[in-house]
């Protein structure tokens, strides 16, 4: 992902800098990322980052490179692209700052240059301590961004077998980035995939190749919790002391069903796809929360406080 980021903001900053239309064979021999490639690399590589540009907002214009009009080059109108000032207060510009500090891509926090052309940043101390590291599958995670933007199929080995998926979005939960998409051979069937853990993954060479679904939101393929999330095929009956019954609640997830009793006591139905995951969860309760049934969670979750004491 680091260089096709790299390549597109390169390609990006060059075009707003010269100020004026320029080549394709000029911005090959300027750009970084495009000095390597051969003619036909080159020419799929450009027409990728221009499709991707376009598809970002960007505006792209192709206008002659002088008088008589022999030669076209490519240009970004400044009066398309850049944002008129939006008059942030310091209030805003402090959030706005704090927030760009605190969410990381692969372990790098934002500069501070975008912050500047708003107004400046506010003066304080640093925000280090405070940190949501969104990953980075680096390569990987770059092409697989490619194949949703661009409806490419895409190959890769996981789990012991080789899928071929349609890639219909990439969602990011707890700490790690999901492909979400149907397999070729079951089309109906969306399925959900760890990006680290997808090897040897290559791109479809056509673009458009599929259609999503119109309606289609990916992030709600992905489990609210992560007892919801495996092979497993249970229910939970629980109950909540009234003690912490508000914690239970903020953490029970909408395919719940909970009534609140007289005393004050949550009693819940919670799937569960993930067993292990969910004892996890029902021990940071302490006794605070009892397993009424099925009866083999419940002994699981005995058999797990007995080998802790």
């Amino acid at each position: 992902m680091q260089n096709v980021i790299e390549r597109i903001l390169n390609l990006l900053a060059f075009l707003l800098t010269v100020d004026r239309p320029v080549s394709a064979d000029e911005i090959r021999m300027t750009v970084a990322g495009y000095d390597q490639s051969n003619d036909e690399a080159f020419r799929r590589m450009f027409e990728r980052d221009k499709d991707l540009l376009r598809h970002l907002g960007i505006p792209l214009d192709l206008k002659p490179t002088d008088v008589w009009e022999v030669e076209h080059g490519y240009v970004v109108p400044a009066d398309e692209y850049a944002l008129g000032d939006p008059g942030l207060d310091d209030e805003e510009r402090a959030a706005l700052w704090l927030a760009a500090q605190v969410v990381r891509i692969g372990g790098q926090a934002a500069g501070p240059d975008a912050l500047f052309k708003l107004g400046g940043a506010p003066v304080g101390g640093a925000v280090e301590p405070l940190a949501a590291d969104l990953g980075a599958e680096s390569e990987t995670l770059g092409d697989v961004f490619l194949a949703v933007s661009e409806r490419r199929w895409v190959q890769f080995d996981y789990r012991g077998s080789r899928r071929t998926v349609a890639p219909y979005g990439l969602v990011h939960r707890r700490g790690h980035w999901y492909l979400v998409g149907p397999e070729r051979a079951q089309i109906d069937r969306i399925k959900v995939f760890r990006v680290e853990r997808a090897g040897e993954l290559t791109l479809g060479e056509r673009t458009d190749a599929f259609e999503r679904p119109a309606d289609f939101r990916a992030s709600d393929a992905i489990p609210q919790a992560p007892w919801e999330a495996g092979a497993d095929d249970l229910v939970a009956d629980v109950v909540f002391d009234a003690e912490l019954a508000w914690w239970a609640r903020r953490q029970l997830t909408g395919r719940v069903e909970a009534k609140e009793g007289a005393d004050g006591e949550l009693r819940a139905s919670i799937p569960v796809a993930n067993r292990e995951a969910f004892i996890a969860w029902m021990l940071s309760f302490d006794d605070k929360a009892e397993i009424v049934g099925p009866p083999e969670l419940r002994a699981a979750l005995v058999t797990r406080v007995e080998e802790g004491s």
